[in-house]
């Protein structure tokens, strides 16, 4: 049985999914993890502009997935998300620790809650990530 380790990873889905077709993606992504006996947590940071265009896509639902799990079923994960017509882009880190709460998160519950200092914050923080296509 491989050793479970922490990962972080974010995701981002298509323009014109719903919130509850996210929260479908989150479910499905979450049962490869929680079959290999891991566990799963996500934060929705909600639908933001792209830098640039993205399969026709000019915005995206970003969310993070808290994992902790074996190497083999984030690698899995990772080939599942690839092949997902929803998910345009991901990435996944190894982290030393998960954090509790990430500051920049957006309420799920309130997706069209309006831009505060915090949201510009994680705005200039994805423009910077490179995410995998």
């Amino acid at each position: 049985m491989s050793k479970h380790c922490l990962y972080e990873t974010v995701f981002i889905a298509r323009q014109d999914l719903a919130i509850d077709d996210i929260e479908s993606l989150i479910s499905k992504f979450s049962k490869i993890i929680k079959d290999s006996n891991g566990s799963i947590s996500y934060e929705y940071w909600g639908l933001r502009t792209l830098s640039f265009p993205i399969k026709k896509n000019t915005r995206g639902h970003y969310v993070l997935l808290k994992i902790a799990s074996s190497k083999d079923s984030v690698a899995e994960l990772k080939r599942v998300m690839g092949y997902n017509e929803d998910v345009i882009r991901s990435i996944t880190f190894a982290v030393e620790q998960h954090g509790k709460e990430s500051s920049l998160a957006v309420n799920i519950k309130d997706p069209n809650s309006k831009k505060d200092k915090k949201d510009e914050n994680l705005d200039l923080i994805l423009s910077q990530i490179q995410f995998e296509a």
